[in-house]
């Protein structure tokens, strides 16, 4: 067995060696080298050298809601969105001022960009970065409802309420959630719409029916204009006004806030 080992280590050099001879008299060693495999690789041109973001999308805080102030400003972006948060709206508000300027339409603000916007727009005030609070019958609503279109739901007065830019347009009475189907509380946006909408759960009509959090919406209750406050929904905000609630259902778009709160 140790005999053989040898040889076969013996046959292997000898086998190298004429490789390597072969390669060095330029003679073509196919059968050596026909394993062998080359990788194309090609480098053309010159990276980018991107300046650096000053605040970009997903930047929070006071300073991205002085950047959107200034936007608001020029009006390249909408009231609502002047909420801390650079998202897609700001990030598109700022292309539009940056394609304005000739300026790299990049989305995001760069110290070129942000000195640019400097000069052509004035220091916030205060109202102009926290707009005042709607106040309804000596109460304030929701700060959320301040800036924007909003549904402004008020669970303890149990009051809906339409506002645009700090001013209410409409108001409604609303009906909740019982305590086992309550209506969540916090901040949605409307996610789509349904005019003749029914309940596949409940097999129960919902007209008008703006839709919020999962299955939860605003809608038209028939029921409510009967019972009033002696029933509950499954924990949609019940309006009992058809002619106010058709109006209101034309007006809201899909985005709007929703805020449900209590006062």
């Amino acid at each position: 067995m140790r005999g053989l080992l040898i040889r076969k280590v013996l046959s292997g050099l000898v086998a190298g060696g004429a490789i390597a001879a072969l390669l060095s008299s330029g003679t073509t060693a196919t059968a050596a080298t026909q394993d062998l495999k080359t990788v194309p690789f090609e480098v053309s041109g010159e990276l980018p050298i991107y300046p650096k973001a000053l605040w970009k999308n997903g930047s929070s805080g006071t300073n991205v809601r002085k950047v959107e102030a200034r936007l608001v400003q020029l009006k390249l972006l909408e009231k609502r969105y002047l909420d801390n948060e650079f998202g897609t709206m700001t990030r598109s508000a700022v292309k539009k001022f940056q394609k304005s300027k000739g300026i790299p339409q990049l989305g995001y603000l760069d110290q070129f960009t942000w000195d640019q916007l400097v000069k052509v727009t004035h220091e916030p005030t205060q109202t102009e970065l926290y707009p005042p609070v709607p106040v309804v019958n000596g109460k304030k609503l929701d700060a959320r409802c301040a800036t924007g279109v909003a549904l402004c739901i008020d669970k303890t007065t149990r009051k809906l309420r339409y506002v645009v830019d700090g001013v209410v347009k409409m108001q409604m009475d609303v009906r909740f959630g019982a305590v086992k189907t309550a209506t969540r509380e916090g901040s949605f946006t409307v996610g789509w719409k349904s005019r003749n909408h029914v309940s596949k759960l409940y097999d129960s009509a919902m007209p008008y029916a703006m839709f919020f959090s999962g299955g939860q919406a605003v809608h038209y209750s028939s029921d409510f204009a009967a019972r009033g406050y002696n029933g509950a929904s499954h924990g949609c905000v019940n309006v009992r006004d058809l002619a106010k609630i058709k109006v209101l259902f034309g007006e809201v778009h899909v985005g709007d806030k929703v805020i449900v709160y209590r006062s």
